[in-house]
């Protein structure tokens, strides 16, 4: 732990203390997005997305390295596919609700597999283990930008739409009755879900970003009493989650990512049993 802290404050080390920001400002979009995905029931959804962003990354590596977009960054073809996969399965959900599933099974099937076949034929050697995995420590200041921009946007929306946002997770006859727009409210929540995975995936990666959506929000179910505050408290889930993360990951040199993900589950999984126990 001391050694941790001593890198930290230590100026040959920045990357630690750009990790730490990084992950301090990614536990508001867990916290705030992740109680909305898990009260909507759209995790899936939002698993599908999350997939669907490799076929982006793949599609952007060929463009660039075969000199027809020079210069295309990854991330923009994360974006532009994962934008592409929430409207996809959004209309689907909205319009064929008997054919969701199957929508979601295609979508990240799909979204994977133009990934490897984009990468396949990428002039050299193209790793997606970064980008599946995660380096929390490979953060750049961009991306904390980026995700200090994204936190602004998410908090005031929250704010800004907090009695339709409240009122459509809970009941949503009733909010068609006050004049909710449900279908936009649907679709929006999962265009701001689908580029907030684009940037967390930077911390946790692809197949690890749905975990920290559902398990911070799933561990603040029990003590929430409102959905702002299941979305304040998820927040501090999230947190906790990615700072003892970062600590364990340095002192016993595994992966932020990974070790993260199995703290978070390991406290969920207690929280839940202690619950059962109380409940007997």
């Amino acid at each position: 732990m001391e050694n941790f802290f001593e890198a930290l404050f230590n100026p040959d080390f920045p990357f630690l203390r750009n990790a730490l920001i990084a992950g301090i400002l990614a536990s508001v979009l867990f916290g705030t997005i992740g109680t909305l995905v898990t009260v909507r029931r759209i995790t899936s959804l939002a698993g599908a997305i999350s997939h669907a962003v490799l076929g982006g990354i793949g599609l952007a590596l060929f463009l660039s390295l075969t000199g027809i977009l020079p210069g295309l960054p990854p991330i923009a073809g994360a974006l532009v596919f994962a934008v592409l996969a929430a409207l996809v399965i959004g209309f689907v959900s909205l319009k064929a609700k008997q054919r969701e599933d199957t929508a979601i099974n295609a979508v990240w099937a799909i979204g994977m597999s133009l990934g490897v076949l984009f990468m396949a034929k990428t002039p050299g050697y193209a790793d997606p283990s970064a980008w599946l995995f995660g380096n929390i420590l490979l953060v750049s200041t961009r991306d904390i930008l980026l995700l200090a921009v994204l936190d602004v946007i998410v908090i005031f929306l929250a704010w800004r739409f907090y009695p339709q946002i409240e009122a459509s997770s809970f009941d949503g006859e009733f909010s068609m009755v006050r004049g909710v727009r449900l279908n936009m409210v649907f679709l929006i929540l999962l265009v701001i879900t689908a580029v907030a995975i684009v940037l967390l995936q930077t911390f946790v990666g692809i197949l690890m970003v749905i975990a920290m959506l559902a398990l911070p929000a799933g561990c603040s179910s029990v003590f929430a009493r409102s959905l702002a505050g299941m979305m304040f408290i998820s927040c501090i889930f999230s947190m906790i989650f990615i700072i003892f993360g970062l600590v364990f990951s340095w002192i016993f040199n595994l992966p932020s990512g990974a070790i993260t993900v199995i703290i978070a589950t390991v406290v969920f999984l207690a929280i839940s049993v202690i619950r059962v126990i109380k409940k007997r």
